[in-house]
């Protein structure tokens, strides 16, 4: 036991790395809960009314703590994005359009901001255990909400200064997350490009300079990470490749079969499926566009744009054209279920 499972009254310091975009499941969030870990649930695609159904489902599923995890509303990516920019991006994915024979789509428009703040009014009704977000820190007002109805907040860093002002806000836990971990940076002082510190030497500095529990993300995948995490200073780790890679998640089975394949070899950053930079495995539009991420759109509208495209690729295995959400640890994974897995994580 330490100050984090102590807090949170759970018997496992690992935390299942919440999944947005469809990616979570109900089953694997519980199944890590039951083990005695904290299972997670990425929401930031769910409606209020969505929020509450989860909720509901997730204390079906398991009696102990729970985290269900939202993006932080962050107004640096809602810029304007005109038709002269549109003609651009499509430029660079007109080819890979006609080989798949998807119809180019219409333009999305940028989503407004209201759907933030009804999944904030969806957590504070739901009150789950436990709140994580990225991208920033929630209001004054929602933590003085969230601390009210006894929420346990967490709350992810990239940088120092980001766990500092993380700290100061008054949330009770920082994730500390270096550039091996797969997905979304989710850095929010800066742009992520200039926020790519790794693991090792991030985890140590965040110890040194917070007071609050220090969860470790980003590369780690088995035992060894674990202890590496605890020998630097963390109270606790978050784990997500490993965990999206359990037949128990919502990724699709050809995304799993890439984690436990050559694919997963070599990850990279790329800004090409969501125009956030995230890290993936190494497909053609990750390599096309590494050098024109000017010419893509900005998030969420890169996303939206290339989702039909995706959908054929998937539908027509061409996993040479996709990139997969992957840490840099993927070719360490070995197990395929979450009861398996956590077994392997928190023997002696």
């Amino acid at each position: 036991m330490n100050k984090f499972t102590k807090l949170l009254k759970i018997e496992h310091a690992i935390v299942q790395g919440p999944f947005g975009g469809g990616y979570s499941s109900v089953s694997l969030a519980g199944a890590v809960s039951n083990a005695g870990g904290l299972g997670s649930f990425g929401a930031n695609h769910l409606s209020q009314q969505q929020i509450l159904e989860v909720n509901q489902q997730l204390k079906a599923a398991t009696k102990a703590p729970y985290s269900i995890n939202l993006w932080i509303k962050n107004e640096q990516y809602a810029k304007e994005y005109s038709e002269q920019d549109f003609e651009k991006t499509k430029a660079v994915f007109q080819p890979f359009f006609d080989a798949l024979g998807v119809a180019m789509p219409d333009k999305p428009e940028l989503p407004t901001t209201q759907q933030y703040e009804q999944q904030i009014e969806a957590i504070l009704e739901a009150k789950p255990p436990v709140f994580s977000f990225v991208y920033g820190v929630p209001e004054a007002a929602v933590l003085r909400a969230l601390q009210q109805r006894g929420i346990f907040t967490l709350g992810a860093a990239t940088t120092v200064e980001e766990a500092l002002e993380i700290e100061e806000a008054g949330i009770d836990a920082v994730v500390a997350t270096g550039f091996e971990a797969g997905g979304h940076r989710v850095a929010f002082l800066d742009a992520p490009e200039n926020q790519l510190m790794g693991t090792f030497s991030l985890v140590p500095r965040v110890a040194d300079a917070v007071n609050i529990p220090v969860v470790a993300a980003g590369g780690v995948a088995d035992r060894r990470g674990i202890q590496a995490a605890r020998a630097l200073g963390a109270d606790a780790v978050q784990i997500g490749t490993a965990f999206l890679a359990c037949k128990e998640s919502n990724a699709p089975d050809i995304h799993r079969r890439a984690l436990f394949g050559p694919e997963a070899e070599k990850t990279v950053l790329t800004k090409s499926l969501t125009g956030r930079l995230a890290r993936g495995t190494q497909g053609q539009w990750a390599e096309l566009t590494k050098n024109s991420w000017d010419d893509l759109a900005p998030y969420p509208i890169q996303g939206l744009f290339i989702r039909p495209l995706r959908a054929a690729a998937i539908a027509q295995g061409r996993t040479d054209l996709l990139t997969f959400w992957a840490g840099q640890s993927a070719p360490l994974l070995s197990k395929i279920d979450a009861q398996s897995l956590m077994e392997a994580l928190t023997k002696p």
